[in-house]
């Protein structure tokens, strides 16, 4: 009898889908879709992952066999591979591709070990391959008794390490090496050794052991894993809100109701939506169904994970991020894969990917937020993934925000979705008064602060309350300008200006990492005196220094000041007890954080991002602002925010000082209407980049461009491009992109798909395919 043949995503590259016959070792019944394998590839051995039989016969090639089941866990079902293969289709790419980045570590080692039990025995893969067919029936029974097993190896040691001393940091200009990891681990906060070497060329163990002896870098044995907070005082015994209530009865409907349902959740900042997820999420899990509540990033999970804790004393609530430790997350993943029982996972967006029965209920909090796409490697979106995971479930998916996304509000205008609406904040606190700063009717040499907002500091600090000051640039000065021949200094990789971090004293690109030391040499005339222009966070924190009452306590949250291990937590913790009075950051304080104390928000320059090359650049600055403002006047006292801007004329800012998001969506749905922008059309991009030193780059990107006309024409698309990239040098490639409008997705697939197929191979030629992107740079 001819054995089945089943197709096989192979989960390492070439990652491509191949054809392989079943072994008759095992039976028919045991094969399904999910099950990890081991399969010949050429002269070795891969992990592979069963898809399904095989739709066409093969012919014209010799079929070989599925050597053995290579996970004694049954963590993949047919189900969850159906999302996957689902997901692939859906983003152009293969399946052994999306699997090989959502599948844990345990399930994709290349080299698994069996363990005969009754013999005390071990087999390798290549053991394996040489026994005949009779010791494979006989192994082949041990399997499905459970007496032989994947042997899963303890994880292998490894050094992580991290930056212990804050900067400035006693390093000779010339040691370059040693500038180079300390920058790379300060900018990773923190890696493992194997990651440092891989991305830090020419470094060696004993630069390293130089590092650890003045003690400027730590080493441990294991990962930093932030550390979540104690579980928040249980909010129930409180009752809950008139809105609320109605809000939760809405929802409740919805979740009983046989059929899968999406709906958003508008409420104003400090409105009380996380108690209503919460008191939803108990609805859920008593009917015996998963919930996943999920954050935009880790800091906002970990507060929520908190909250969770605290209203579940007695149940049990897993957290799930990337910034666990692999062995956590893995036993996490085969938790979720082996035990049906219902339990609420906090985490971020890749907690979609856990295995296992698909949750009756998914919350996105902040749903409007852009972290919750993935752009790199695989790119989805978390809306996307947890819309398809309800449905299969007959689910709910709950989309949480006071400035949802403009799509997200008009498929609830259009009755496509549900709606909730919040308008009021609970007990007794008011939303804070917005008030623009003119920025024209001051002089510049003020500082970077106007008169009126100096003095609403002082006010707020001799009324002993907290400040936050919101200014979305770091470093110290972005943009340093050759006084000999007025040229920028610009990163030699990127053609980007580099920006002044005057704590390490390096010019630093933020977007590939390429740092110089400063002073330097310019470029173009040799000229060795450079002028600061602009200000970041560090020069903020500076001149408030200088400028507020002696013994005032400032305290600043970027990226920069978070970078060594618990410092983040440190930073926040610190500013809830009242240590620091003046809290200055970016957009990390701009959602999540609740500060009863903080009742003045002072945002530097809200004109940053506004005229951005971006059909969502008004959009996004509404959301920020708004966002930020929700900080003040959460405890007893009313907040006050200010905002600084030079265009005080634009139309947003009528919206944000009264915080009205639908006044604010109904002017930008006409300009969306007008010009052909989502939600009215379907947008994909398309970007392609080559190396800076190709000759032959601008007459292969000429064949991509008639391609592209060609298939355009062909499927009735619109298409802007391909053009230069609006960072057009990055990472010494150079970027073009195509811009493609179209009624439907399929239309705009087949477009990358016909591209890939003509391009697909070139070496040199690198493509990103995005659907509905968020990313226009």
């Amino acid at each position: 009898m001819k054995s089945a043949c089943w197709d096989v995503a192979i989960i390492s590259a070439p990652f491509a889908t191949l054809t392989y016959e079943l072994p008759d070792c095992f039976p028919t019944s045991f094969w399904h879709a999910g099950l990890v394998v081991v399969v010949p590839m050429g002269k070795g051995y891969r992990i592979g992952v069963l898809l399904g039989p095989s739709r066409v016969e093969p012919s014209g090639f010799r079929v070989r066999t599925v050597l053995w089941p290579a996970c004694s866990r049954d963590c993949l079902d047919e189900k969850y591979m159906a999302l996957l293969q689902d997901l692939a289709l859906r983003q152009s790419q293969l399946p052994g591709r999306v699997l090989a980045n959502v599948l844990p570590r345990f399930l994709k080692d290349a080299k698994p070990v069996f363990l005969d039990r009754h013999a005390g025995t071990q087999l390798t893969i290549s053991a394996l391959a040489h026994l005949d067919a009779s010791a494979r029936k006989g192994l082949a029974d041990k399997w499905l008794a459970g007496t032989m097993i994947r042997k899963y190896a303890a994880p292998r040691a490894e050094k992580y390490c991290y930056v212990v001393q804050d900067p400035p940091w006693p390093i000779r200009p010339n040691a370059m090496r040693q500038w180079d990891i300390l920058h790379y681990l300060w900018e990773n906060r923190g890696a493992s050794w194997s990651q440092v070497r891989k991305h830090v060329p020419g470094v060696s163990t004993k630069i390293l052991e130089s590092l650890a002896a003045k003690g400027l870098v730590g080493v441990r044995s294991a990962p930093y894993e932030p550390e979540p907070p104690p579980p928040r005082a249980c909010t129930d015994a409180f009752p809950l809100s008139s809105e609320q209530q109605q809000g939760l009865e809405t929802l409740t409907r919805l979740l009983h109701k046989p059929a899968p349902a999406t709906c958003l959740v508008h409420g104003v900042t400090g409105s009380g939506k996380t108690r209503v997820y919460l008191e939803l999420a108990r609805v859920c899990l008593e009917r015996g169904q998963r919930v996943l509540l999920l954050a935009p990033e880790v800091a906002i999970a970990l507060q929520l994970f908190a909250e969770a804790k605290g209203f579940f004393p007695d149940g049990e609530v897993l957290l799930y991020h990337g910034y666990q430790a692999a062995q956590t997350r893995e036993a996490t993943f085969a938790r979720m894969a082996e035990d049906a029982a219902p339990l609420l996972v906090v985490g971020t967006r890749s907690a979609l990917f856990l295995p296992g029965p698909d949750p009756g209920l998914i919350i996105l909090d902040e749903e409007h937020d852009g972290s919750f796409k993935q752009d790199e490697r695989l790119v989805y979106h978390a809306k996307e993934v947890g819309y398809y995971r309800v449905q299969r479930s007959n689910g709910l998916l709950v989309l949480g925000s006071a400035t949802p996304d403009m799509k997200t509000f008009y498929a609830a205008r259009e009755e496509d979705i549900g709606v909730v609406s919040m308008t009021s904040r609970i007990g007794r606190t008011t939303l804070p008064e917005i008030r623009l700063v003119d920025l024209k009717a001051f002089p510049a040499h003020a500082g970077p602060f106007a008169a009126p907002c100096l003095e609403e500091l002082n006010k707020a600090l001799a009324a002993g309350d907290q400040i936050i000051i919101m200014h979305n640039r770091r470093g110290y000065a972005p943009v340093l300008y050759c006084e000999d021949c007025g040229e920028p200094a610009q990163c030699s990789h990127c053609k980007i200006s580099l920006t002044y971090h005057k704590d390490v004293n390096r010019m630093v690109c933020h977007y590939c990492g390429f740092t110089r030391p400063f002073p330097m040499i310019c470029d173009h005339c040799g000229g060795s005196i450079f002028q600061p222009v602009g200000a970041g966070t560090e020069k903020l924190e500076e001149f408030l220094i200088k400028s507020l009452p002696q013994g005032t306590g400032i305290a600043r949250l970027d990226r920069d000041s978070s970078r060594r291990q618990g410092q983040m937590e440190q930073i926040l913790e610190a500013f809830a007890k009242g240590q620091q009075q003046v809290l200055v950051g970016t957009q990390m304080l701009s959602k999540g954080h609740h500060f009863p104390g903080v009742t003045l928000v002072v945002v530097v320059d809200g004109d940053l991002g506004l005229n951005l090359p971006d059909y969502r650049a008004t959009e996004r600055t509404f959301q920020l602002l708004v966002q930020v403002a929700g900080r003040a006047g959460r405890g007893e006292k009313p907040g006050k925010v200010l905002i600084q801007t030079r265009n005080p004329e634009h139309h947003c800012w009528g919206f944000i000082k009264n915080n009205d998001y639908t006044g604010f969506f109904d002017q930008e749905i006409q300009l969306r209407k007008r010009f052909g922008y989502p939600p009215f059309v379907k947008l994909g991009l398309l970007r392609v980049s080559y190396p800076l030193e190709w000759k032959e780059g601008s007459d292969r990107l000429q064949e991509v461009s008639e391609v592209i006309r060609n298939q355009a024409s062909r499927l009735g698309l619109r298409v802007l491009g391909p053009a230069p990239a609006p960072l057009q040098v990055l990472r010494g490639r150079l970027r073009f992109q195509c811009l493609i409008k179209a009624a439907n997705w399929p239309a705009i697939r087949q477009l990358f798909a016909a591209v890939d197929h003509h391009f697909g191979r070139d070496r040199h030629l690198r493509f990103t395919y995005d659907l509905d992107p968020l990313n226009m740079l």
